[in-house]
């Protein structure tokens, strides 16, 4: 039996899948962190346009949305890989205190947790 979904969809779904698998998943983007695999299934047919539950006009239209949502790299997984532009990186300003403890946490420097966010600009910088 021949599969429903185009390769697009596929695609989608199996994002949406492993943001679900890796806690990345929230509902409405910013909400709460999606805990049920019925709703993940939900959300990836609605991104990926192929749900049952909506005209096809109106899948049509999700689909495109999330492509171009992909494209820009603003999706949870690219955010999660650090390709999707931070609030900071939009504005020219200084980097968050958020951003600045990753990059110390990925550089493995000690007392990082209890550094204020001057801290760990100074500690980033040496």
């Amino acid at each position: 039996m021949p599969s429903k979904q185009s390769p697009e969809q596929k695609k989608t779904v199996e994002r949406v899948m492993h943001e679900y698998k890796h806690g990345e998943l929230r509902i409405r983007g910013s909400g709460p962190k999606v805990k049920s695999p019925k709703q993940a299934i939900a959300i990836a047919l609605h991104e990926a346009g192929a749900s049952n539950q909506e005209s096809p006009k109106t899948n049509k239209q999700n689909l495109a949305r999330t492509k171009a949502k992909e494209r820009k790299g603003e999706t949870a997984k690219d955010a999660a890989e650090g390709r999707g532009r931070s609030k900071s990186a939009k504005a020219g300003a200084e980097p968050t205190k958020a951003e600045l403890y990753a990059e110390a946490k990925k550089r493995d420097i000690p007392g990082r947790s209890k550094m204020s966010k001057d801290e760990l600009a100074r500690a980033l910088r040496h």
